[in-house]
């Protein structure tokens, strides 16, 4: 293809490669587009299911999606010594721990995985973990049903060390208890006496960066085109100009 002077001679190998990065970079942006949109039904589904009742838990098991996003209420108490802490919780640039612990309904042999909430970092050493205060006693408990999955994730090789855990396994949690336990864990709202922090945000947020990861991918799927197409076209006469 000539335009004036200039010839558009593409070369077999650099338009295979240019044609299977272009097609990546493509892919790529519209899978940050797809978990931008799962996103914003997740927040949406989260924000619909805040204005239903209050389930109330009881021995019955239940079914997580029946569940998820609700808030939630249980009677019952708290099995003492039997807290878990999630490192590298993060709340207003302080490190800390979020503190996970069973917690009985009343009447029943039924459990539910509670996340009472997050303390911050009194030791750099991490054998040594913070005293937390207990509940003792049967209280009504408040909260809200969240994806056991919804913000930890399990890194390769991450065992637990005692009661301090780097990400939360539910299944590996759920062997290591033994005992009948909900298929769900429960964001606590209600105000124990603890002094722990529940400033939990809506789940699962962070739709503007994937879309921002997106157009990162088309910009660089727009700059491939470009540059294949730069490198591609020759001027005839090069030589005769020099």
């Amino acid at each position: 293809m000539r335009f004036g002077v200039f010839v558009f001679r593409p070369g077999l190998w650099p338009s295979m490669a240019g044609l299977f990065f272009f097609g990546l970079t493509l892919w790529l942006g519209n899978w940050q587009l797809s978990r931008a949109e799962y996103k914003r039904e997740l927040q949406a589904r989260y924000d619909r299911m805040q204005e239903d009742g209050v389930v109330l838990l009881g021995a019955a098991a239940v079914d997580k999606e029946d569940v998820l996003y609700r808030p939630v209420a249980m009677r019952g108490a708290f099995l003492p010594g039997r807290e878990i802490f999630i490192d590298n919780r993060v709340y207003k640039t302080r490190a800390g721990y979020h503190v996970l612990a069973p917690f009985l309904i009343e009447g029943s042999t039924q459990h539910v995985l509670v996340n009472r909430g997050w303390v911050e970092v009194v030791n750099a050493r991490r054998d040594v973990l913070p005293e937390v205060k207990p509940v003792p006693g049967i209280v009504v408990l408040r909260g809200v049903a969240v994806d056991t999955r919804s913000r930890y994730l399990e890194l390769k090789g991450a065992e637990p060390q005692g009661r301090l855990w780097q990400n939360l396994d539910f299944e590996r949690y759920q062997r290591q208890f033994g005992r009948p336990l909900q298929p769900i864990l429960i964001e606590q709202t209600s105000d124990t006496g603890d002094g722990l922090v529940r400033d939990w945000p809506r789940p699962d947020t962070g739709v503007g960066t994937h879309i921002s990861y997106a157009i990162q991918w088309f910009g660089l799927a727009a700059a491939i085109m470009v540059l294949w197409l730069v490198l591609n076209v020759k001027r005839e006469n090069a030589a005769e100009d020099k």
